[in-house]
C-alpha cells in the first residue's frame, strides 16, 4: 500500500472499489480517498468497469439524470427536480453536465482533474483492473501515469487487510 512511513503496522488503511465513471459518481471516491490520505490513512483505489474511465489521461465526464429521480439542481432560487421523462430527451445529458460543471465551479469545488492529481500527490494507490482494460480494449498507455495494473486478487489482497472497505 502507499505511504511507507515506518509506522506501517499502526497505520489505518482503506480500500475503495470504483465502478462508476460519470461526473457525479467520480466525486465520492476521490473526495473520500484524498481526505483519508490527508488523515494519514493508507488508501488503495481499485478502478473497474466504468470506473476505469476516471483513470484515462483525458477525462470527458458527463452527468446523466436518467434513473436519478431524486436529482435536483439549485435554479432560480429554488431546488428543482428533474423529471425522469425529461432525461430521455436529446441534449438533456449535455445540459445537465454543463449545469453541474457550472455549479461546481461557482461553489469552488475542486474538479475531478484536481482531485485526481491530489490523490497522486497524496500517494493514493490507484489500480486499474486488468480484466476491464482487456474487455474495453484499453491499454495502460491510455491511462494516467502512477497507476498499477491488477485484477480481482489484487483488490482482495488490499481489501482483506483494510480497516475500511468502500464500494462506490
Amino acid at each position: 500500500m502507499s505511504k511507507s512511513n515506518g509506522s506501517e503496522s499502526n497505520a489505518k488503511s482503506m480500500s475503495i472499489i470504483v465502478t462508476k465513471g460519470t461526473l457525479d459518481w467520480a466525486y465520492p471516491p476521490f473526495i473520500l480517498g484524498t481526505t483519508a490520505a490527508a488523515m494519514g490513512v493508507n488508501v488503495s483505489m481499485f478502478f473497474t468497469f466504468y470506473g476505469l474511465a476516471l483513470l484515462k489521461k483525458k477525462l470527458d465526464l458527463s452527468l446523466s439524470p436518467l434513473g436519478k429521480p431524486d436529482m435536483e439542481m439549485p435554479m432560480m432560487g429554488a431546488h428543482i427536480k428533474m423529471p425522469n421523462m425529461l432525461a430521455v430527451l436529446p441534449g438533456v445529458n449535455a445540459m445537465s453536465t454543463t449545469m453541474m460543471k457550472n455549479l461546481i465551479k461557482k461553489k469552488g469545488v475542486a474538479s475531478i482533474d484536481e482531485l485526481r492529481e491530489a490523490a497522486v500527490e497524496s500517494e493514493v494507490e490507484m489500480i486499474a483492473c486488468q480484466m476491464t482494460l482487456d474487455l474495453f480494449e484499453l491499454d495502460k498507455k491510455d491511462m494516467i501515469g502512477n497507476i498499477e495494473i491488477g485484477g480481482a486478487a489484487t483488490y482482495m489482497e488490499r481489501a482483506l487487510k483494510s480497516d475500511i472497505n468502500l464500494f462506490i
